[in-house]
């Protein structure tokens, strides 16, 4: 019979072909698949080759290895230590029997000849609690995916509450000084500002509450103007006159979710600013469409990056020889982006040349 991966695969172990064949016979029901093995050297390379295993039906009495001896090393063995196995044996019933196999780790024991609805409904229990098992196992999995995924969440979250917070704090602390109030219009026009980017950073925190609340099916999906997306992002940072801030090409409404997109393009953008020391620092913002998916890029005129470093950029924790003079770079930020885009099913790149800037592309599905 030939094995599928969603049955569940019972492996049958006896030195006699006509055992294997009437216990096949017996426990044969759509959704098992079995594989069988004459000799318990047989059954152990089967087992260490085929983790989809879910019970071994062995049989104790066998030439060179007995069924005792296979349990024993099954069981003394990290990757198949927790199978089920279930003895079948035609030796006698004494208690001291029994106890041996339970002993060697069997979790039942069948006496031949079988009594064939016994055999039935102990297979079907062993067959529930296989699949209750793999349900379990696969919710601590899914767990262990959600608690990385927040990990992530906290990084993302440092970096996007950085460039509001920065701007509120250098204006503040600009009117603190008196070194840009000239006059009541003046002081007028810094706190409308301040005003204006805590309104923003306060419905960027409501948004990242309402992701943080909510698991990756169920992040709310609405329709996106990108280019008005790309202008509110680009007024948080309050840039300074010398900065030149475009966009290029035509950016459609879509529909997808809003807080993932806005996270990239503006840490692309913010990274944009951040290694950028030239008097007159340029940035540009654009789209391309490309058949299923929308290509966005940031590209500015900074200090670059070198080609030995462009791949590395994007592994967790890389820190690079590319640094501004304030740079603080843990070597994540890049990394958590790239996770964002391949989660859209897209990917992240960067043309750049040392002195020349930097471009960076990444893919969006549409």
């Amino acid at each position: 019979m030939q094995v599928m991966n969603d049955n569940f695969l019972i492996l049958l172990v006896d030195d006699r072909p006509e055992n294997l064949i009437s216990l096949e016979e017996i426990l044969d029901k759509p959704g098992r698949s079995f594989l069988k093995a004459s000799s318990g050297n047989e059954a152990l390379k089967m087992v260490l080759k085929n983790d989809a295993i879910g019970l071994i039906m062995l049989d104790v009495q066998m030439p060179d290895m007995d069924g005792f001896e296979v349990a024993r090393i099954l069981k003394s063995t990290p990757k198949t230590k927790d199978l089920s196995i279930v003895f079948v044996t035609a030796i006698s019933k004494d208690e001291q029997y029994v106890l041996k196999g339970f002993e060697e780790g069997a979790v039942d024991y069948l006496q031949k000849p079988l009594d064939i609805n016994i055999t039935r409904a102990k297979v079907n229990v062993f067959e529930r609690l296989y699949y209750a098992q793999k349900t379990v196992k696969n919710s601590l999995l899914e767990i262990e995916r959600v608690n990385k995924q927040l990990e992530r969440f906290v990084f993302i979250v440092s970096h996007d509450l950085k460039s509001p917070l920065a701007t509120i704090g250098m204006l503040a602390d600009l009117i603190r000084k008196d070194e840009l109030v000239q006059n009541e219009k003046e002081l007028t026009e810094n706190a409308s500002i301040i005003y204006e980017v805590t309104n923003k950073l306060s419905g960027m925190i409501e948004s990242i509450l309402d992701y943080s609340r909510k698991s990756q099916s169920q992040q709310t999906i609405e329709e996106v103007n990108t280019l008005q997306l790309v202008n509110e992002i680009t007024q948080l940072f309050s840039l300074p006159e010398r900065y030149t801030v475009s966009t290029e090409g035509d950016f459609p409404v879509i529909q997808t979710k809003k807080i993932k997109l806005q996270q990239v393009i503006q840490n692309l953008i913010s990274n944009s600013i951040k290694y950028n020391e030239k008097s007159n620092p340029e940035i540009t913002i654009g789209v391309e469409d490309k058949s299923d998916y929308l290509v966005f890029y940031v590209k500015d005129n900074g200090q670059g990056i070198a080609k030995k470093d462009q791949e590395k950029i994007f592994k967790l924790f890389e820190v690079t020889d590319n640094t501004s003079k304030h740079d603080s770079s843990t070597g994540v930020g890049l990394n958590l982006l790239k996770v964002l885009v391949e989660e859209q099913g897209g990917k992240i790149w960067v043309d750049s040349e040392p002195g020349m800037g930097s471009t960076f592309y990444f893919e969006w599905k549409k």
